[in-house]
């Protein structure tokens, strides 16, 4: 990577870590008694831009939307500055797979174009250029011509796989995770192009959560071992052995006990019930990450700050969204707070 755009970027990272909002900036926001009063304290942030534009009646959707576009403009702007880097495009890659993610599982529920269309942000798409790929997919009239459609795209194969499996398992998850494979197989790819260890770092352990939870949830799902093989991306000897002896446990709990010789044993989850299990380790390898991105600026100008400010705008944003959903549905203060990704006092 040119190394002064690197510092240029490493730059603007620090400032952006500067202005992230804090927990009780949270706190506030979340104490709001509906979205308009939502709105009125977004506007006390670096938010106030977002969410200018958005019309009443509010909805927690509108207020997400707005929010994804600020995402994406600021992800666009530090891929743009780093110069050429395939892990950031990789990161940047997120927003056309949730995308995609949301009309094939409408379609398999049934939902018009209408219905779609609402939860639809093409901001990103539109900063790259990639608005046909989503647009095909959305205007397709059931699931197999949505999948017919991104056939010549790069991803078609791995999607084409998700639709079959769906057909065996009935599983709308099964999407989830195989659009995810294709996210993490391109960030593992890019990867392979950078010394800086903190980055690495990082991206090995986004690498990791998708691994462990795609083992996990294929034994929860009641995947053969060759199909839970597949979901798993270039690991290294070591984590490969892991993924192994996790694939050949008996039960989920007795696949999360290969965790407790690793470095994150600290992770395994208490709860006895399989379901409340997969979503506790869930939360807390999320917020594993969010401490190590957070960790990322003990140097200045390394890329690792680059990608940490990526990872934890991306946390601001998803927290600001919960915010908005928990007022919309009058989630108590507390319970919404529980939820969020956070530094923990």
């Amino acid at each position: 990577m040119n190394s002064s755009k690197n510092v240029y970027a490493s730059v603007k990272a620090y400032s952006k870590r500067g202005k992230l909002l804090v927990k009780a900036d949270f706190q506030t926001l979340a104490e709001s008694r509906d979205l308009e009063e939502l709105i009125t304290r977004i506007k006390n942030t670096v938010y106030a831009d977002a969410v200018a534009d958005v019309q009443k009646p509010y909805s927690s959707q509108s207020i997400e939307s707005a929010l994804r576009s600020q995402l994406a403009n600021i992800h666009y702007s530090i891929a743009k500055t780093s110069g050429n880097s395939g892990v950031l495009d990789a990161y940047y890659m997120k927003f056309i797979v949730s995308n995609l993610k949301l009309i094939l599982k409408g379609k398999v529920l049934g939902k018009s174009q209408e219905e779609l269309e609402t939860h639809i942000n093409l901001h990103a798409e539109e900063l790259i250029k990639q608005r046909d790929v989503v647009i095909k997919a959305l205007v397709a009239k059931d699931l197999e011509e949505a999948v017919a459609s991104l056939n010549s795209a790069q991803f078609g194969e791995e999607i084409a796989k998700a639709a079959a499996l769906y057909n065996e398992k009935k599983n709308i998850q099964v999407f989830d995770t195989y659009f995810d494979k294709i996210l993490f197989q391109h960030l593992s790819g890019a990867m392979k192009n950078y010394a800086d260890k903190e980055a690495t770092k990082l991206v090995a352990m986004d690498i990791d959560f998708y691994n462990i939870l795609s083992v996990i949830r294929g034994k929860f799902w009641g995947l053969q071992e060759d199909q839970i093989q597949d979901l798993i991306i270039g690991a290294g000897p070591s984590s490969q052995e892991l993924l192994g002896r996790m694939m050949a446990a008996s039960t989920v709990r007795d696949a999360f006990n290969e965790l407790s010789n690793t470095k994150y044993k600290d992770l395994i989850p208490q709860s006895e019930n399989e379901l409340d299990s997969v979503a506790e380790f869930e939360r807390a390898f999320e917020m594993l990450i969010y401490r190590t991105s957070l960790g990322s600026f003990t140097k200045m100008f390394s890329f690792a700050t680059i990608v940490g400010i990526t990872k934890l705008t991306s946390f601001e944003v998803r927290n600001l969204a919960a915010i908005a959903f928990a007022i919309e549905q009058k989630i108590p203060t507390e319970i919404t707070m529980s939820k969020l990704i956070l530094e923990e006092e």
